[in-house]
């Protein structure tokens, strides 16, 4: 019983001292309780606020539509010059770029894009036809 005693009487004061000098900041940071304080308020306030949808941008529309043009007549291009190096090649990363483009437009104009192959050409060919009833040209 002695021993037991003799250590709390040695290691309270530490443990108290360790505490206290937690609680006193150093010049370069605030005390911890007041970061930890900090974050808890602001998720709470980042439940309490309300969400506010990005403004639309109708000219990052046009630019989708504009590369869409563009990359569509360079496959096109391609397809017609026989004499091209690496024609295929070319042809297909110019299809694969179609595509991503052609993703990003379906986000913008709310259609859905299916998980499929890369090239896939039906899966090309909906999303161009749900775009063109949507009133997208390029």
């Amino acid at each position: 019983m002695t021993w037991a005693l003799l250590i709390l009487i040695s290691v309270a004061p530490t443990v108290l001292l360790c505490l206290v000098w937690s609680l006193i900041p150093s010049p370069d940071e605030p005390p911890r309780w007041r970061t930890a304080l900090a974050d808890r308020l602001e998720a709470l306030a980042g439940r309490l606020r309300r969400r506010r949808p990005d403004p639309y941008d109708p000219f990052l529309t046009l630019r989708v539509q504009e590369r869409l043009g563009a990359v569509a007549d360079h496959v096109r291009r391609l397809e017609v010059d026989e004499h091209t190096f690496a024609r295929a090649e070319r042809i297909i990363a110019s299809q694969l770029a179609y595509d991503q483009l052609l993703a990003e437009a379906c986000r913008l104009a709310g259609v859905e894009v299916r998980p499929a192959a890369l090239g896939d050409p039906q899966e090309r060919f909906r999303e161009e036809v749900e775009l063109a009833a949507r009133g997208w040209t390029w």
